[in-house]
């Protein structure tokens, strides 16, 4: 008997180790192939990576979505507001390249506090913060933390209001535990992103196709690393500690707001996150689109558009 306790013990720790290496050379693998493509600078213990573009007076702050990146915007909409503005994309804390320093709460509250230091570290002035999805949230935590920081929002299919659960797309990443995570994001997570990556995709961007070129032009691969999953893992059940309080103080913000939807979303309910947003606030501007839930990607003349739009609007007022 003790002999299959052995035989079952060194198969299963063959196949973590076998997992391990797997995962480490997948992880190296995407940082030879796809280096950071902007600077780093240190918030609060954060390193940040950001990419930079453009010149001018108005300046535009870019914030990506659970499990995203900074390219998620420079696929195309970036460049394109840079022809006009200054334009910042960053990597959240822990996500692409930016490292979430290990005593850091992956609290929207500490996030948001991230970002005004962004801000203040690159003389950015009062910017209008553009935030996708999660990124909807954390310019609206910013927006609340730091109103003298913020001139207006755009937010695009962003997180307003405490989902039932979350999506399937993202059922993975639903460990509480912080040595699990580590250990499913060190041995399993890797090859069951690889395996699971169209079923997972087609949620997340449909109805509409994934663009080409995304796994290297929109940082799809990033999202392989273990660091990435590790971040994404707890930045989702931080959610619940400070949104549903969040929801409560909507009615504090004093700025111009801007949103942006899809229809058909199948990451978060358009009516439940934009229409709910737009009835408790009056001055909202919504506009309801046909389309899925990355319109950075899937739609960047349309995302690009309704920003400036946004633009133009906070110059007005």
């Amino acid at each position: 008997m003790s002999s299959l306790f052995s035989i079952v013990l060194i198969v299963l720790l063959a196949a973590v180790i076998g997992l391990y290496l797997y995962t480490l050379f997948i992880a190296k693998r995407v940082e030879l192939g796809m280096p950071p493509e902007g600077r780093f600078v240190t918030i609060m213990g954060n390193r940040i990576h950001y990419i930079e573009q453009g010149s001018g007076e108005q300046t535009i702050l870019l914030i990506h979505g659970l499990s995203g990146v900074a390219q998620h915007f420079g696929y195309s909409v970036m460049g394109q507001l840079a022809r006009h503005y200054r334009v910042v994309a960053i990597d959240r804390p822990g996500s692409g390249y930016s490292v979430r320093h290990r005593r850091s709460s992956a609290s929207l509250a500490v996030q948001a506090d991230v970002v005004a230091g962004v801000i203040d570290a690159l003389d950015l002035g009062k910017p209008m913060l553009v935030g996708h999805s999660l990124g909807g949230a954390v310019s609206l935590a910013t927006a609340l933390r730091h109103p003298d920081k913020v001139s207006s929002l755009a937010l695009i299919a962003p997180l307003t209001h405490l989902p039932q659960g979350p999506s399937e797309a993202f059922a993975g990443l639903n460990i509480r535990w912080s040595l699990l995570r580590k250990l499913v994001a060190w041995t399993l997570a890797t090859p069951l992103s690889v395996r699971q990556r169209d079923k997972v995709l087609d949620i997340v961007f449909g109805p509409e196709a994934v663009p080409a070129g995304f796994a290297q032009s929109g940082g799809g691969y990033l999202g392989l690393r273990p660091s990435h999953f590790i971040a994404a893992s707890a930045d989702m059940h931080a959610l619940e500690g400070v949104l549903p309080a969040m929801q409560q103080r909507y009615g504090d913000l004093r700025l111009p707001i801007g949103i942006l939807y899809g229809r058909q979303d199948r990451i978060l309910d358009p009516q439940e996150q934009g229409q709910a947003m737009a009835d408790r606030l009056p001055g909202i501007e919504l506009e309801m689109i046909d389309g899925g839930h990355m319109l950075p990607l899937t739609q960047p003349d349309v995302t690009t558009a309704f920003i400036e739009r946004q633009m133009q609007r906070k110059i007005a007022g």
